[in-house]
């Protein structure tokens, strides 16, 4: 996660034209910021200790003040989207590929006399 900082306040609130979203608070008081901005269906619950934002959207799935499907609805896409993820295994180093390189201005020619050396004993 991008912050490990504790909420003990966690709800969902709806925005005129962002719809429903999941909100964070240390305090009751971001009822009324969220009620300044024109959020509507303001839904906050108290939990007992503060946990990580994470943590927290997975208590208030099973409460049924937010059993309705807006609310879980929103829930569910912050859990989807915040989900931790397995840490990525280390990539393996790529082998370079090599070209075959000719030096400059050699060229092999087949001539009679390379034939026939080639059938003689060493």
């Amino acid at each position: 996660m991008a912050t490990d900082k504790l909420f003990n306040i966690v709800g969902v609130s709806k925005h005129p034209e962002l719809g429903y979203k999941v909100r964070f608070a240390t305090d009751m008081l971001r009822i009324k910021n969220l009620a300044k901005s024109g959020h509507e269906d303001i839904r906050l619950a108290e939990l007992d200790t503060a946990v990580s934002k994470y943590e927290a959207v997975k208590q208030i799935q099973t409460m049924a003040e937010f059993a309705d499907a807006a609310a879980q609805a929103a829930i569910t896409e912050y859990l989807e989207d915040k989900a931790p993820k397995a840490p990525k295994a280390a990539p393996a180093p790529k082998a370079k590929a090599t070209k075959a390189v000719k030096a400059p201005g050699v060229t092999k020619k087949t001539t009679k006399v390379d034939a026939e050396l080639e059938d003689a004993p060493f």
